[in-house]
């Protein structure tokens, strides 16, 4: 404040109104600051800034009143000075109590932060439990679909034996069929033929038959009419 010492009079009051309501307009900055701690450190810098300055107004005030040749004027100046300094005392008690209140706030803000990173962490840790239980699930209901397929493939391949061997049966149903057909086949050839022969064989005795019945007539033709 080597340039505050030289200026006039009521400059110097002009740098104490100034310093004053930048003081107050800090102070209030502290009590609403958030935080962090860095932060609030730069601001306390600020304001030890400004008391320095504001300090230093009111000394050179006070040098000039001391200076003054009226002792009206004199005393005059001196209890302006004694207000001023009564209201940095009460700037700087403001000062205190915003710090006060701001590290108390920064405090429950950093509870707060600390107390929801632990229920982070516990929901996390709730997280990993459900999950590591829902792969539990998974795991058993992907073991029940495997051994429900495993059950499908077994019935699957009863069915396809059974398939099997019914297919063998029509087969071996089939060959018998045509061994019966053959069989069948041959009977009819032989029943045709002993038809045939039956056949002739009535022809053959028709035959004889009327042969004979000749014979006994030419016989009697010649026992009974001989001159025929």
């Amino acid at each position: 404040m080597a340039a505050v010492a030289a200026v006039p009079l009521r400059v110097c009051h002009q740098e104490i109104v100034k310093f004053d309501l930048e003081i107050k307009a800090a102070v209030q900055d502290i009590r609403d600051c958030p935080g962090p701690l860095s932060a609030l450190t730069e601001l306390n810098a600020a304001v030890k800034e400004k008391f320095r300055h504001l300090r230093g107004c009111i000394q050179e005030l006070e040098q000039m009143a001391k200076e003054q040749d009226k002792e009206s004027e004199k005393q005059a100046l001196l209890r302006e000075v004694e207000n001023h300094k009564k209201q940095m005392l009460s700037n700087q008690a403001a000062w205190r109590k915003a710090n006060l209140a701001c590290k108390i706030a920064i405090d429950n803000s950093e509870k707060d932060q600390l107390l929801q990173g632990r229920d982070s962490v516990r929901q996390r840790k709730t997280t990993k439990e459900s999950l590591a239980e829902s792969a539990s699930n998974i795991t058993e209901s992907l073991m029940g679909i495997s051994r429900m397929m495993s059950q499908q493939v077994q019935q699957s391949e009863e069915t396809v034996q059974t398939l099997a061997n019914s297919s063998r049966t029509i087969l071996e149903a089939n060959e018998e069929f045509k061994s019966m057909s053959g069989t069948i086949q041959l009977g009819r050839k032989l029943i045709t033929k002993y038809n045939r022969r039956e056949l002739t064989d009535k022809l053959l005795i028709f035959l004889a038959l009327a042969l004979f019945l000749a014979t006994v007539l030419y016989i009697l033709k010649k026992r009974l009419f001989p001159f025929l």
